[in-house]
Formats: C-alpha cells, sequence, structure tokens
C-alpha cells in the first residue's frame, strides 16, 4: 500500500550537527535538525540527510556522499567530512566552493559536470553517458537539460549536454539524483530506478505535470521531489498518487 511519509524515518541528529536549539532570552528555538530517511541496501543502510534546495547527504557502506552541497543550507563544518562529492553544475546554487572546501579532507573524490570542474581542484570531469568508480561507488552521469523554460527565446536555463543528473549504486539499489532538469526523453531509458530525486522549481526545472510525466517514464520504487522552491506539494502529491507502483515521498526540500 503507499503512503506519503512526512516523518518517517526521521532521525533528529542532535550531536551530528546543529539540531533543536533551546529557547533563550525570550526568543524561540530554531529548528536546524535535519530529516533522515534510512533506506536498506544488501550492503547495509544507506542514510539520506535532506539538506534542503538540491543538496543531499548520503552515508552507505562506512561512506559519505554529498550531493551539490550549498552553504545556504547546512552549517558543513559540522557535517561528517566527504569520501566524495558530487556537482551537477555550475549555478552557484548547486557549485558552491565554500560548502566543497569545508568538506573537503586528504583523498576526498569530487565528480562534476566539464563546466562546473573549473575551480575544482583534482575533480574528474564526467560528461553525460560516462561512468566512473568514484571513492568505491559507481557513479553514471546522465542528461540533465530544459526543453521548454529558457532564460531567453532559444536559450534554456540548463543547455543540452552542459548539467549531469546522477545514478549513484549502493550495492544494489541505484539512486538517481537528477539534477536541474525537466522531463526529457532520455529519462525513459533509466531501467531499474530504486529511489529517484526529481527536480519542481519553476521557471528551472520541472512544473507538476512534468514530474507526474518523470515518474512515469522512470518507474522508482521511492520518489522524492527535491529542489521544490514554491511548487504546491499538496496537489504533486495528489497527482503522483496516481502513478502505479511508486511510492512517493515529500520531504522539506525548498
Amino acid at each position: 500500500m503507499r503512503k506519503t511519509f512526512w516523518m518517517s524515518g526521521l532521525l533528529l541528529l542532535v550531536l551530528g550537527f546543529p539540531g533543536f536549539a533551546p529557547a533563550q532570552d525570550g526568543k524561540p528555538a530554531k529548528p536546524a535538525a535535519k530529516l533522515v530517511d534510512t533506506i536498506p541496501t544488501d550492503k547495509g543502510d544507506l542514510v539520506i540527510t535532506f539538506l534542503g534546495h538540491g543538496t543531499l547527504m548520503f552515508q552507505w557502506n562506512g561512506k559519505v556522499v554529498h550531493v551539490d552541497p550549498w552553504t545556504s543550507q547546512a552549517d558543513y563544518a559540522a557535517l561528517p567530512k566527504a569520501d566524495l562529492i558530487l556537482v551537477t553544475h555550475e549555478h552557484r546554487d548547486h557549485l558552491d566552493l565554500g560548502a566543497i572546501k569545508a568538506l573537503r579532507k586528504p583523498g576526498t573524490a569530487i565528480g562534476s559536470s566539464l563546466k562546473a570542474s573549473s575551480g575544482l581542484d583534482g575533480a574528474v570531469v564526467l560528461k553525460n553517458g560516462d561512468s566512473k568508480d568514484l571513492a568505491g561507488i559507481r557513479v553514471d552521469a546522465v542528461p540533465a537539460y530544459n526543453i521548454e523554460h529558457m532564460r531567453s527565446p532559444g536559450t534554456p536555463f540548463h543547455p543540452k549536454g552542459e548539467g549531469n543528473g546522477y545514478v549513484l549504486h549502493f550495492g544494489k539499489v541505484r539512486v538517481y539524483v537528477a539534477g536541474d532538469t525537466e522531463n526529457i526523453p532520455e529519462m525513459a531509458a533509466l531501467k531499474g530506478v530504486d529511489v529517484a530525486f526529481l527536480p519542481a522549481n519553476l521557471p528551472y526545472t520541472m512544473t507538476v505535470d512534468m514530474l507526474v510525466d518523470a515518474a512515469r517514464a522512470i518507474q522508482p520504487k521511492i520518489l522524492y521531489p527535491y529542489h521544490t522552491g514554491d511548487t504546491d506539494m499538496a496537489k504533486a502529491d495528489a497527482l503522483l498518487k496516481a502513478v502505479p507502483g511508486v511510492e512517493t515521498r515529500i520531504r522539506s526540500m525548498k
């Protein structure tokens, strides 16, 4: 039976990074802890931390993976250092050199699109269609681009061939982080996706109808809409319930 979860799998990581601070001087407490979900895999649990916007943290098999870290979403100095950092494209809310510096340690691997690799010392450039083993995790770079939404006539917000989505292989569990994209035809070729993160943030990514179309094309077992901005997620949730075989989980990812 499909369910939409707001709080299942919630962990409040009070010690790992800032938690719910007590009220002081009459000021309200500020919730800074993040939602965490756990997905079982054949090689241990995959722990997903929803940091906000388009940035995520995965912990699995002793590895820490950060995707598109952005300092507006978290205190990265207080988070676990990265074994792997993935950057989908060069826009400032996805490529933050300060966040990457805070997360790097000796041996940290970085995978990025070509345009995002400038200034990322030692980054492995991944083009659409490339597959690499980074920090012991297979990473497939897949297309991410706009067809309809344009910065100006003929100039899409995300041109084809420049940005990446990523399929990460955590053992036998495949996790698709789409990056900034619309419901592009290449999504139909993504077979066997267990968990998908699909963006719905106008005007840069998908409308709710595009999101539903992408869910139908990919057929992930679990779908997390992310990078959602001001999208009406109640409407999105209602429409996604009509997609058979896909469990939608709504998290706060503005």
